[in-house]
């Protein structure tokens, strides 16, 4: 985002909240930022908003655009901004936002209008300058995304440096809304998210099984391959595998409640403990417990430590598709790509510091080797640097720096774009983590590679080296996909539903035109059914447009229309919906081995 629509985004929030108090003057405001594709207000108000008055507040943005206000910037000392905030009637979430100035810092204002603002940003110089903006909805946000706060309304909109941006990123939502995993996944029949299992908890249906499957075995041959042994380990593990790890308590803002040990809830229960009491003797380690796995490395740390190694053994390279589990607010959660139990298609490497580089690069590789498969050819890198002021790194300084060295040196291997971000490294080391833009424009994190010295120094691994002496190898982590159920998410969307055949849940469907025709159809169908293909049969009494609108609508690729004259021929009209050379009349065989070649060459839909 250029920083004139970063002003424009900005100053449309400010309208907003001129907007909505003109409507509804006993609304108390919080925060209203411009955002990556947008902008949004938090609001407080008895009255609660509705899509007609997003309409109504529009109408008022747009008189307060005309009446060509200008955004006017003064200062003031701490004293005199809470007397002006608490003179405004405002106090009940801008004095908060006041307090969290540093102090000795400006304390800054914008005036537009009768309307004033508390604001350390920029914007533009009058409101005639915004062109091109659209609100788009509300939503429930808790005040500084805290679920013990209470909940305001947020209103999003977004803004554009001209009509034509506004009007593509307009077409773009609503092709995104066709797309939502979340209705084609029920649609299709890929999952489902039920109450009584618990929100951000996948159910994986049997179509949906078998994608995820598929996924599974693809990746596999990429780690056979490369010499990655696969292993599987527990879904909990003792905390203090955690505590020597540094998930617990580095890490404990994300992660479920430890489970305790018998004895020691029963102790504490009798003691009658406050509970802050009993979260210090959790992570004292006076109380023993386990923890639903955050994270699979500890887990394959403990295997690597479980035998001797030599240098000649290395790298050991040791895969699992492991389920972990992670703590998110309910108001998070989001279908497929935002969840509380996901599965990793996870891998860690233990390698000699000299074969860094060679090893980085071959995970690099991997993971631009998934995405030319599913056709996702743009994509950014972002490189997550630590904070050298902040303590919520583990490590030495000297361990920091090779890592990050190591990371940036591959980064610039790519050829593409990356950016360097402090502060957002992993506890334990950098990670370069690939964006991808799926094909209406939209961003996706997805796979990740990380550096890290650090936790085989804390679990004391060693390998003996060329010398005959003890070495602390260094460890990279992995995961191409990220999470399988992220991962899927992205593709249902990437794709609309319209999979490659190798994906697809059902890969032909085999229309019989009339009752005669089955007995070559029914032969048709052991034909592909003996080469693996995902097959099933219509033989209802529909007629054949309405059979070809159900299996369309049903997303099923490839359909084999049988009629008299196919019969007679031993052939069938190919129709599909992703192979346009595939369409027309074909001897069955060649048909066949049509499916059977693109199910094994991987090949991408025409367009999706």
């Amino acid at each position: 985002m250029n920083e004139n629509l970063a002003k424009i985004r900005h100053s449309a929030s400010h309208i907003l909240a001129a907007a909505v108090l003109r409507l509804f003057p006993n609304t108390k405001l919080d925060i209203g930022p411009a955002t990556e594709n947008g902008f949004y207000y938090d609001f407080d108000s008895d009255h609660k908003f509705t899509a007609d008055d997003l309409v109504k507040i529009e109408d008022e943005m747009r008189k307060i655009i005309s009446e060509n206000q200008k955004f006017e910037r003064f200062t003031e000392s701490y004293d005199d901004a809470k007397k002006r905030i608490e003179a405004s009637d405002q106090g009940l979430y801008k004095l908060g936002r006041l307090d969290d100035i540093p102090a000795g810092e400006e304390v800054s204002f914008f005036k537009n209008g009768e309307f004033c603002d508390l604001c350390g940003g920029d914007h533009i110089d009058y409101t005639k300058r915004i062109k091109a903006f659209k609100l788009l909805s509300i939503a429930g946000a808790y005040h500084r995304g805290d679920e013990k706060n209470k909940q305001l309304q947020r209103i999003y909109g977004t803004a554009f440096e001209t009509k034509e941006e506004l009007e593509k990123y307009l077409n773009q939502l609503e092709e995104a809304k066709l797309r939502d995993h979340r209705k084609l996944g029920k649609e299709m029949g890929l999952f489902t998210i039920d109450d009584k299992v618990g929100q951000g908890l996948i159910l994986w249906k049997p179509r949906g099984a078998i994608l995820r499957q598929e996924l599974q075995n693809y990746i596999l041959e990429l780690l056979n391959s490369q010499g990655y042994q696969q292993v599987f380990t527990p879904h909990i593990g003792k905390l203090g595998l955690f505590r020597t790890s540094g998930h617990f308590p580095y890490y404990k803002e994300s992660q479920f409640v430890p489970l305790i040990e018998r004895e020691d809830l029963d102790r504490m229960s009798k003691a009658n403990l406050p509970v802050s009491k009993f979260e210090e003797e959790i992570e004292s380690g006076l109380a023993e417990g386990f923890l639903l796995k955050p994270m699979n490395c500890p887990f394959h740390v403990q295997i690597y430590k479980s035998e001797m190694h030599s240098y000649r053994d290395l790298p050991v390279k040791l895969a699992e598709f492991g389920n972990v589990y992670r703590w998110e607010q309910s108001g998070e959660l989001n279908g497929m790509t935002r969840v509380r139990g996901f599965t990793q298609d996870d891998a860690h490497i233990f390698c000699m510091p000299e074969q860094l580089d060679g090893e980085i690069q071959s995970c690099l590789d991997l993971v631009k080797s998934v995405f030319d498969t599913l056709g996702m050819k743009e994509y950014r890198v972002r490189i997550s640097l630590r904070d050298p002021s902040s303590d919520k790194y583990v490590g030495s300084e000297e361990n920091w720096q090779k890592s990050e060295a190591a990371i940036l040196k591959a980064a610039k291997t790519l050829g593409v774009p990356f950016t360097e971000e402090i502060g957002e490294a992993a506890f334990y080391g950098p990670k370069i983590d690939f964006v991808i833009k799926d094909v209406i424009g939209r961003e996706w994190q997805l796979g990740t590679v990380q550096v890290d010295y650090n936790l085989p120094e804390r679990f004391e691994l060693s390998y003996i080296g060329s010398d005959n002496k003890p070495h602390v190898p260094v460890m990279i982590h992995r995961a191409p996909f990220g999470s399988l159920e992220r991962f899927t998410g992205v593709l249902i969307e990437h794709f609309g539903g319209k999979f490659p055949t190798w994906l697809s849940p059902e890969q032909v469907r085999i229309i019989a035109m009339n009752d005669s025709v089955i007995p070559f159809a029914d032969e048709v169908f052991v034909a592909l059914k003996s080469k693996g293909v995902r097959v099933s049969m219509d033989t209802s009494g529909d007629k054949l447009g309405g059979k070809i609108r159900k299996a369309e609508t049903e997303k099923v690729p490839h359909m084999f229309v049988i009629g008299n004259k196919e019969a007679e021929n031993k052939s069938v009209s190919l129709r599909s919906r992703i192979k346009k050379a595939f369409e027309g009349t074909h001897n069955y065989r060649e048909a066949v081995e049509l499916i059977v070649n693109d199910i094994k060459t991987r090949t991408l839909p025409d367009s999706f």
